[in-house]
């Protein structure tokens, strides 16, 4: 082995496998100065390319954006390499803190958005939607970042990581549309949802990629090895993946700058519920994990995962709803940029809570 090898190996002593240690990409590190650049791009060119939005909005199949749609299946398809089969079956080993997850994804966290968007954008049923699609699916990719930066378990995070991409094939559906129908009742305009474009959205931004990523896994593990997949491959898949993110928020954001040039209290407005939901829900795990006396390292895992968001199913479906220059869009891109600076706020505060004690076993395995 090579001194290089060496040092990077003692370097991740305290961690339980060498796979977890790592560091943020130089994209990854200043993901929130990219997305405020590619913001101003966006209204800058739809103030000035004239018929820019006009041009985006042709190229669409079944009122389908082509472009949006090539750019959010790549943003997906890296969440789908995490995927690892061999570790549902570890699930059962360590219940608890699996079941306090799941149930914060899938009941707390939908219905905290749904309080949220009635609460404050009651009088726009496209925010309203937006948020609700925001607090309706939990994060399957950049939560592994965050559970390292956090210095939680991986191994639970990625057991949880996996649950949750198959949990929303099978769940996101059904809770958007009963999220959809109870906000229905007190709307004074309801939310048009359509059911089978919410399937079609869910299988081509879900399922395309879940079986791209399943099957390029297997044949490229068996032919490359699975230290070339993890260390070449999945590298730089992600750095591809994030250069579609960008693009997608130029786009959006080059068809709504009008909008947010008449309307600047717009991002105001879709933002404050944004932000309410995610801390309530962060309030609750906190408290949760430390009435279950769970000790640190799987606590802050149940912490960062249970209050992230899956902001690219969000886009996709309010994109194919409503269309690419709508507040629907418009909303679920908020939650994209609110999304950095918040996962980031939630590991510092965890790592904070963990110093104080808050949670036992944090100096066990972490320092």
């Amino acid at each position: 082995m090579s001194e290089k090898n060496e040092i990077g190996l003692k370097s991740c002593d305290r961690y339980d496998s060498v796979d977890e240690c790592k560091k943020l990409s130089f994209f990854e590190k200043f993901l929130p100065l990219w997305i405020a650049i590619c913001i101003v791009i966006g209204i800058l060119l739809s103030v000035y390319v004239s018929g820019l939005s006009e041009i985006i909005e042709s190229i669409q199949f079944a009122g389908m954006s082509i472009p949006i749609a090539i750019c959010l299946i790549v943003m997906m398809y890296p969440a789908m390499l995490n995927i690892k089969g061999s570790e549902l079956k570890k699930a059962a080993k360590r219940p608890k803190p699996i079941i306090l997850t799941l149930f914060s994804n899938w009941l707390v966290a939908p219905f905290v958005g749904l309080a949220t968007a009635l609460l404050f954008v009651s009088d726009n049923e496209q925010l309203v939607l937006a948020i609700i699609l925001l607090h309706a699916s939990p994060c399957t990719a950049m939560v592994l970042v965050w559970g390292w930066m956090a210095r939680g378990n991986q191994e639970q995070n990625v057991i949880i990581t996996s649950i949750n991409t198959i949990t929303i094939i099978l769940l996101y559906v059904p809770m958007v549309m009963l999220l959809v129908f109870i906000a229905n009742i007190t709307l004074t305009k309801p939310i048009p949802l359509d059911s089978v474009t919410l399937l079609i959205a869910l299988t081509v931004f879900i399922g395309v990629p879940l079986i791209a990523g399943v099957m390029s896994k297997k044949y490229l593990t068996k032919y490359k090895g699975e230290e070339w997949f993890d260390n070449k491959f999945r590298p730089a898949v992600s750095k591809v993946a994030i250069l579609a993110l960008l693009m997608t928020l130029i786009t959006i954001f080059s068809l709504n700058g009008q909008v947010l040039l008449t309307y600047p209290v717009l991002l105001l407005r879709v933002s404050i519920p944004i932000l309410v939901g995610v801390l309530t829900v962060l309030i609750y795990n906190v408290i949760i994990t430390m009435i279950i006396k769970l000790k640190y390292r799987e606590a802050v895992i149940t912490v960062v995962v249970g209050s992230s968001s899956h902001f690219e199913i969000a886009i996709a479906v309010a994109v194919a709803m409503y269309g690419i220059g709508s507040y629907a869009a418009l909303g679920t891109t908020m939650g994209l940029f609110w999304e950095i600076p918040v996962m980031l706020s939630v590991v510092y505060f965890s790592r904070y809570l963990g110093r104080r004690g808050f949670w036992k076993g944090y100096e066990e395995k972490t320092t």
